[in-house]
């Protein structure tokens, strides 16, 4: 495949066309030159749907499918969700080791993650929120939080395996947040479906389509957080990947911070989340300060807002140069006319 076929089968939410296609687009996402790309500057990250298993379609009744996470918690990476799916007729041909990740070995966990993508009874789901989207949502003016981008991501990822054609008979979700009002939530979300939602603390220890679902998400993580190529031009970090794992309270992944602040305005590499308590500790104590400079008020007591200077004041206006900016207070920044920054003020159809 392309990386142009290849990025669109991550962004378009359609299932691949069979397993080989899968297999390949997920190593392409998870070690490949895609991983760090999709959503470097806006829009979500990468969601891979896998080729739809013919009994899922086929099968009398619907599916089982289980939803977990993986570094929800690490300063530096990508989340990771994953969901898995099988319908029940096909449960003897699945794998018997599934359990929580976390207490899996390594070896273990690869494993079965191999043996997943060559079982054509399992479908899954793999859905990357990459850093640079964690720190967009949650530093915006009105915080997007982490649980309600893993409802979100949830919810996608049902919702794109319902648009292939898949009936789901039970859906079991690790828990994020409180159980209870993550139910109902499911439950007016796809009212429409007849579909039973089990939502439990720990589900990924109890359930085993959860169980894979929580492989897929912590070795595709693993995976990435392995190989993964930096987008910033010529980067190459102090200390080079010894960063641990990535959570606040390594003492490695503390190092590796206290050693990487690339710029002292730009800061981090896109890797590390913008939005987390180190983060921004670090740069308060080493970056640049930032100040935006606001128009002073004309009259005490007088609401500054309401004498606010627009942006498009300091924009000269390419047909009347004379009257550009008389109602500014300041002379127009340098930056503008070094840039040639001028108001629109016609829009020519050619």
């Amino acid at each position: 495949m392309t990386p142009s076929e290849i990025r669109n089968a991550l962004s378009s939410s359609k299932p691949c066309k069979s397993r080989q296609e899968t297999v390949e687009v997920l190593n392409e996402l998870v070690t490949g030159s895609v991983s760090t790309r999709l959503s470097n500057v806006h829009g979500s990250g990468p969601l891979l749907v896998s080729d739809i298993p013919e009994t899922a379609l086929t099968g009398k009744g619907g599916v089982i499918l289980g939803i977990d996470e993986a570094g929800r918690g690490p300063v530096l990476g990508p989340m990771t969700y994953g969901a898995a799916y099988w319908h029940p007729d096909e449960s003897k041909s699945i794998p018997k080791t599934f359990n929580d990740s976390k207490q899996l070995a390594v070896a273990t966990r690869n494993s079965l993650f191999k043996d997943m993508q060559t079982n054509h009874n399992i479908g899954f789901v793999l859905r990357v929120i990459h850093a640079s989207e964690i720190s967009r949502n949650m530093l915006r003016a009105e915080p997007y939080n982490l649980n309600a981008m893993s409802h979100d991501a949830a919810m996608q990822m049902i919702q794109a395996v319902l648009d292939a054609g898949v009936k789901i008979d039970t859906c079991y979700i690790d828990t994020v947040g409180i159980a209870e009002s993550y139910q109902r939530k499911l439950d007016r979300e796809f009212s429409r479906y007849n579909i039973q939602f089990v939502v439990e603390k720990k589900a990924d220890a109890k359930y085993a389509t959860c169980s894979a679902a929580s492989v897929i998400a912590k070795v595709s993580r693993d995976a990435i957080i392995e190989s993964w190529k930096w987008t910033e031009s010529n980067y190459e970090p102090n200390g080079d990947r010894d960063y641990g794992s990535g959570y606040p309270s390594d003492p490695k992944c503390k190092e590796w911070l206290q050693n990487n602040l690339a710029d002292p305005l730009f800061s981090f590499p896109d890797f590390v989340r913008f939005s987390w308590g180190p983060t921004k500790k670090a740069l308060k104590e080493n970056a640049v300060e930032v100040k935006w400079q606001a128009e002073e008020e004309d009259v005490d007591g007088e609401d500054a807002s309401a004498n606010q200077t627009k942006i498009n004041t300091f924009l000269q206006a390419v047909t009347n140069k004379s009257n550009a900016g008389t109602k500014r207070k300041r002379e127009r920044l340098d930056f503008f006319g070094n840039v040639r920054l001028n108001a629109v003020t016609k829009i020519v159809k050619t």
